[in-house]
Formats: structure tokens, sequence, C-alpha cells
């Protein structure tokens, strides 16, 4: 296990390092040909420092809280994958403790890129990364004190939810326990950036218990999946791949009836190429349907809004008789699949905790 671990590790390591390379050497480059730039700290001019000054005072500084590292504070508890910073200091904060450090938090709701306003860019869409307005004006947070350096940094757990179902009585009632504790899990993975120092890139691994192979240095934003949100910003299709949309059978496109569809063959469906809104009308037929006496069926994901579970619901009001098997161990999804079978059990459908030995995707 430890060989496949290495082997696993050198190649994350490989990816992650052609990630930012491509993020910086090819992507960000040819947004900005095309109008769309973040901006460097040190390409903010006046106008645009100022603002983001009153951003920072307004929207950051209100919900943050640093933590000066001192016998009578200890390192905090970080949340998975939650973004970090790690301050270097020098001299005495207001209350005259001497702290070589501190580590501030960033909560969820602050946004991890933030667009300026038009008028004040030399283009049509200028953002800026949360972690440089954090670095800018950090100093801002240790009145007296001397930042001599601040490094965003992320931890990855072990998410895994360590239940035997052989060995216990209430699967359902282990997991609701078991899932407050899953973003504190084990550390597997720290990733500092690149700039940061070497020995607070040591104490920090030696905080999480990590070695250097679990170590990541990356060159730009720790969590690059918040860029997912940019292109939803960006009002330019044709630097968009051109949306996709499934089609639907023959046999359901004139027909208001999926049963009356069904009478005169099968009908085969391929998802996703396929709309999937052909199961769910079937499903609220089948709802609203006097013939229809039964509904059985297995959910292995459903998120927190579902037009599928508001179908079976409303089902079970009707008097119908609904058997669902849920997945408990839907990864990540458990919290949800545990509250929909909840409301179903309260309407009266039967529900079946279960853990599917084979998944078919």
């Amino acid at each position: 296990a430890r060989e496949v671990y290495r082997l696993v590790s050198d190649e994350v390591h490989a990816i992650v390092k052609e990630q930012y390379a491509l993020l910086n050497e090819e992507i960000l480059p040819q947004l900005a040909t095309e109008g769309i730039r973040f901006l460097k700290r040190g390409d903010w001019n006046d106008a645009q420092r100022e603002w983001i000054r009153g951003f920072f005072f307004r929207e950051v500084m209100p919900v943050i809280t640093p933590i000066g590292l001192d016998p009578s504070h200890p390192f905090p508890r970080v949340l998975n994958k939650s973004l970090n910073f790690a301050v270097e200091l020098e001299g005495r904060d207001a209350f005259g403790r001497s702290s070589g450090a501190a580590i501030v938090q960033a909560p969820r709701v602050l946004p991890r890129v933030i667009r300026l306003p038009r008028e004040l860019g030399d283009c049509e869409y200028a953002f800026v990364f949360l972690s440089s307005i954090l670095h800018e004006f950090v100093h801002e947070l240790f009145a007296g004190m001397k930042v001599l350096g601040c490094y965003q940094f992320r931890v990855t757990r072990n998410s895994n939810l360590f239940v035997d179902e052989e060995e216990i009585t209430n699967l359902r009632a282990k997991i609701q326990g078991e899932l407050p504790q899953r973003h504190f899990g084990d550390a597997v993975r720290l990733e500092v950036a690149n700039s940061c120092s070497e020995a607070m890139t040591q104490f920090l691994l030696g905080q999480f218990n990590l070695s250097e192979s679990d170590l990541y240095r990356v060159a730009g934003p720790v969590n690059l999946v918040r860029l997912m949100q940019v292109p939803d910003w960006v009002l330019r299709s044709d630097l968009k791949f051109q949306p996709f949309n499934p089609g639907t059978p023959k046999a359901l496109q004139k027909c208001h009836s999926v049963f009356d569809s069904i009478r005169g063959g099968d009908i085969l469906l391929h998802h996703p190429y396929q709309s999937f809104n052909s199961v769910i009308e079937l499903l609220e037929q089948s709802a609203n349907d006097p013939l229809v006496v039964a509904i059985k069926m297995t959910v292995y994901r459903t998120g927190t809004d579902s037009v599928l579970m508001q179908s079976l619901l409303r089902a079970a009001q009707n008097g119908k008789e609904v058997t669902v098997v849920v997945e408990l161990m839907a990864r990540f999804d458990e919290e949800a699949n545990i509250g929909w079978a909840t409301k179903l059990e309260e309407v009266g459908a039967h529900v079946v905790y279960g853990v599917v030995g084979y998944k078919t995707h």
C-alpha cells in the first residue's frame, strides 16, 4: 500500500504542477488578450487600490478573526479544504504579547474572486483574488506588529466515514453521528503558496503531522475550483463551449402520456446524451395517475433540491405505495439522502436504508 501511495503521490504532484503551468502560462495570458484580466497587487492603480481597500474594510475585515499562536492560543482546527493564511509576525500586539505567527481563516461566505467595477478597469473584465486582498491588507489585522510574510494554505483531510454496516444495528444514526466530524479527519495533503518560507512550511507540516511527500507548493490560488464561477460573469459566448442540449427519443416527443408511449414499445434512454426529463416526467405522471398503485425504486444521489424526490413525496401523499431503497453511503451526499429519507417516512413511504454493493454510473 505504501508503494502504491508513493506512485500516486508522484503522479499527482506532476499533474498539479502541469495544472498551474497551464493556468499561468497559457490560460491567464490568453484571457488577458481578450480583455479578461486577473490583476496582481503590483498591477493595481491608485483608484483600484482605493476601491479594494474599501472592499476589505467593508466586506472582509468584519468577518475574519486572526488567531495569534502562543501558549494560550494553540493552533486552531482547520476545516477540510478551507482557505487559510499563515502570517509571520514581529513585535508585540495591543496586549503586549509577543507572537511570531498567526492564522487567519477565510470564511466560506467570502468570494474567492472579486470583480472590479467596469469604470475602474482598463479592460472589460477585471478580477482580483481574495488572497491578493488579504496579502495586501493583512497588516491592518495586527496593529503595532510588523508582518514579515503572509502565505495562503489549504489542508485536505480524509473524508471517509468509518462505518461498519455489518456491526451496527442503526446505519442511519451511525452515519448521522459521523457526518459532523468529516471536516476534521486526518490531514492527507498540504497545499501552500510557492512563496511560503521554509520555516513556515515545516511548521505547518508539523502541525498536521505530514511529510514532504504530502506537500504541494502551488503558483497561484490553492483552490482553482473557485474559478468555475468566472465564466458565468463573462458574457462572451465566443470564448465558451457551445451548450449541449440532450435530445428526447422520438417516441416521447409528441405524446403527452409517457405510459401511452411505453405501450407502443420499449424506449431506450441513453444518458447524458438524451434528456433525463423523460424519467422525471414518468415519475410526475405516476404520482398523479389514479391507475398507478405503487412505485418502487432505488435512490443513490439526490442533492438538496430534487424534483425526483418531490415527485415521490407527492405520490406517497396521494396514497400510493412508495418503496425507496436509499443509499446511505453515497459519498458526500449522505446528509442530503438522509434528509430526503426522513421526509419520505413522514408522508408514509416505506424507506429501506442500504449500502448498495455494486454501483453502476
